[in-house]
């Protein structure tokens, strides 16, 4: 039988005049650079994203042509989300964190012909501007400072514009494009379609993934520049929900005192940045007035047990996700299932420990040497996922072909366990785990461990060659601001809750972890320092 179905392209371009169609007077409030906030709404975002896709079609871009971006989380970058897409091309965003001989490589390699800066980062831009030429740079004025000559202004390059009337486009063309933050070897293009960012948008806003709906305010931390800020925009913008960008200001205290005036319900981030909120509430519980039961997306690195339950005393609650760059990102969340609402609180809090049940559409295993491992929790094999989100290669780079099975499994270089739930664990990735005396020890377990001691801001342990034993670990710690604690304390506190043979060998006390522009430890960074560790 014949379906009869119309032909009803899945692209951004719905989601854009849905916004305007239907939800004009819902708000977008960014902070600016001088921490002043701007305010519009929907109904302006749609005619100036439209204004934007006018302009770049009238400076003669291709389809399929890519723009980056050099911008913060605000209203010109949000309109560069939908403006660039919807008008054919593709939206690529750089990682201003990077070094700038890192982001001159990737605009290279991704063949970018237009760059949109915010002002307060063209001194950034132009470390780089020389190994990299753009046909046209376009200047965001966040600052209100004149934009400087031999640049365009974005106010004028879009008041200008005809407004753009959008072309039929295919499902499958190209909308986005980010690299990877990889810890190890050049960053690697994935390109996204708008199929892709459309059905993730569709799976991210239902009730058990992330639940986003037209009553929320958003606020999105992790960056514009990674990953799409998790797809959190495009999720945001479908349903219509207030959004609140904060801009460069990511400090605990810009972003508590954001989360009370606009009265944020739903936000997102890594670790480091909820550890520094949970640190300014704990030194000052009654400063902030925050919405009851705030949902707050920890991603990007493990999220301690400690820190869920000290959040949880706040009436804030953190939900674990899991993804990659790869993945558009998301692929699991770890919402409670009703059938163990009835289990144990201890209980409760293992399950949200995890990473969580995979999104609908998203289907993950565990491969071991010998096959598929079981659902049993406890065999552990590198995850593997596929999806129609999922990416199926590199821009540009024919020789990764190897992330890929023959069955389209993308091999996610994570170490995981799934339960008989579903529940996926990620307990390390393959290059982290720690191989001692013939058995596998969990380098993220040990940490969670560690920061369940009262004074331990963060920890990272790593494998280190050791005469005996092949590898032992080594524990690299943080203690928090005025606390105090040493190897003997911490060996004792973590004895109790691990196999003897887990107990880290040595420990090291440090001011700071190094991590990549994306929050995540640096490992391979600190077994380079520790590479001639001499054990007692």
């Amino acid at each position: 039988m014949q379906s009869t179905m119309m032909d009803f392209p899945l692209t951004l371009t719905h989601i854009l005049k849905r916004a305007g169609q239907l939800f004009g007077a819902s708000a977008i409030v960014s902070r600016l650079p001088d921490k002043s906030l701007h305010r519009h709404h929907y109904r302006d975002f749609h005619r100036r994203a439209l204004a934007l896709g006018g302009a770049l079609q009238a400076m003669g871009l291709a389809p399929g042509d890519r723009v980056a971006t050099l911008m913060w989380n605000h209203y010109a970058h949000l309109e560069a989300y939908f403006g660039i897409p919807c008008a054919g091309f593709v939206l690529h965003t750089l990682n201003l964190r990077l070094h700038p001989d890192d982001i001159a490589y990737i605009a290279k390699h991704a063949g970018d012909r237009v760059l949109i800066v915010d002002d307060v980062l063209l001194p950034l831009y132009e470390k780089f501007r020389d190994q990299m030429k753009f046909e046209r740079v376009i200047v965001v004025p966040l600052s209100g400072a004149p934009v400087a000559a031999g640049y365009e202004n974005y106010e004028e390059v879009i008041g200008g514009a005809q407004a753009l009337v959008a072309p039929r486009l295919d499902e499958n063309a190209a909308a986005g494009m980010c690299y990877t933050s990889g810890t190890t070897g050049r960053p690697k293009g994935v390109v996204y379609s708008h199929r892709a960012l459309v059905l993730h948008s569709m799976a991210s806003a239902m009730g058990d993934t992330l639940a986003l709906t037209q009553t929320d305010s958003l606020c999105p931390v992790v960056p514009m520049f990674h990953v799409n800020a998790w797809g959190l925009p495009f999720t945001g913008v479908m349903v219509g929900c207030k959004l609140v960008l904060p801009g460069p200001h990511l400090d605990a205290a810009s972003l508590l005192d954001l989360y009370e005036t606009e009265r944020v319900t739903f936000t997102a981030g890594v670790p480091t940045i909820w550890m520094g909120v949970l640190n300014a509430l704990e030194k000052n519980p009654a400063q902030w007035k925050l919405m009851p039961g705030m949902r707050m997306v920890v991603g990007g690195a493990a999220a301690s047990e400690a820190m869920i339950r000290a959040f949880d005393k706040h009436n804030l609650h953190v939900l674990h996700a899991w993804g990659m760059t790869e993945t558009t990102p998301l692929g699991t969340t770890a919402h409670l299932k009703a059938s163990l609402k009835s289990l144990s609180e201890d209980e409760r809090y293992a399950y949200r420990l995890k990473q969580g049940l995979p999104a609908p559409f998203v289907e993950v295993r565990t491969m071991t040497d010998n096959g598929e491992a079981p659902w049993d929790g406890i065999t552990m094999g590198e995850l593997q996922v596929r999806g129609p989100w999922i990416a199926s290669g590199y821009h540009e780079l024919p020789a990764e072909a190897d992330k890929w099975t023959a069955d389209d499994w993308f091999r996610t270089g994570d170490v995981a366990t799934i339960d008989a739930e579903g529940y996926v664990k990620i307990t390390d990735r393959t290059k982290d785990l720690i191989k001692s005396g013939g058995e596998w020890i969990s380098s993220l377990d040990l940490e969670n461990a560690l920061m369940a001691h009262p004074a331990v801001q963060e920890a990272a342990v790593i494998g280190v060659a050791h005469p005996k034993w092949d590898e032992r670990p080594l524990a690299v710690v943080v203690l928090k601001a005025g606390a105090q604690a040493d190897e003997v304390g911490l060996r004792a506190f973590l004895a109790p809750k691990l196999a003897k043979f887990w107990l880290p060998e040595a420990f090291v006390f440090v001011s700071e972890i190094p991590r990549t522009s994306t929050g995540k430890m640096l490992k391979a960074a600190l077994r380079d320092q520790y590479r001639g560790w001499r054990w007692p």
